[in-house]
């Protein structure tokens, strides 16, 4: 049986209180109750900066024991220095990422949209990758849909990143032993909520997926009025069926 990881990109949203949170509870205590209701979640603000130690170690004493956290690398590496000679930065940043432990998921490298398709630096990048974790790229630019892409990632046992956004969705494949989709909105990015039609659909299409997968993590990023919230509920219903 595939295990199925469904849950949010990022936890700590002003509007999701009264909406999700109850009312009174402190931020503080928002994490252990977003883990009574999900079984992961992705760490997005560690793409804007490096959170300390003590922020990982918190992270971890503060979710249950089969908690999984996917991580975001940071900006520096993807969009600063666009995955030239990375090696030092990408590992200073698994070196923090370990400390979730066990219950460390995938590492995200999300491309910015400019970045065109290059093998040459795909693969440079892939090389200096540290040996801990399981490493997934999401490519925001079409060029990278190519077979021979998929199969540099597949070398390097690397995942694909699936995702869907509005008027695009990516080609829905795995090029390892687990699968990571990311949900950003259909009608408007990071903001609309999706159609029960619409998450019926996908779960078919994961379903498919699933067949030969050992694990499939699903993250929504469409955190306004807390619409990631109820379509990942939904779809964990879908998928449960």
């Amino acid at each position: 049986m595939t295990q199925y990881y469904i849950g949010t990109s990022g936890w700590h949203y002003d509007d999701w209180r009264d909406r999700f949170y109850p009312e009174k509870l402190p931020k503080t205590q928002w994490l252990e109750f977003y883990a009574k209701h999900f079984n992961t979640l992705e760490l997005n603000n560690t793409f804007y900066h490096l959170p300390s130690e003590n922020a990982f170690k918190n992270w971890y004493s503060s979710s249950p024991p089969d908690f999984i956290f996917a991580v975001k690398a940071s900006r520096y590496i993807t969009h600063i220095k666009r995955l030239k000679d990375c090696s030092d930065e990408a590992n200073k940043f698994t070196s923090r990422a370990v400390l979730l432990k066990e219950k460390l998921g995938p590492l995200l490298y999300q491309l910015p949209p400019g970045l065109r398709r290059d093998d040459d630096k795909l693969k440079e990048f892939l090389k200096v990758l540290p040996s801990e974790g399981k490493h997934v790229i999401e490519f925001r630019d079409e060029s990278w849909f190519k077979e021979e892409v998929y199969e540099i990632l597949r070398q390097y046992k690397v995942g694909f990143c699936i995702y869907d956004m509005p008027k695009f969705t990516s080609p829905i494949i795995a090029t390892t032993d687990f699968a990571y989709i990311r949900f950003h909105g259909s009608d408007s990015l990071y903001s609309s909520c999706y159609t029960d039609k619409e998450i019926a659909n996908w779960s078919e299409k994961i379903k498919r997926l699933a067949k030969k997968l050992e694990s499939i993590y699903i993250y929504f990023n469409n955190d306004i009025a807390g619409y990631a919230i109820e379509n990942a509920s939904t779809l964990r219903g879908y998928l449960e069926k």
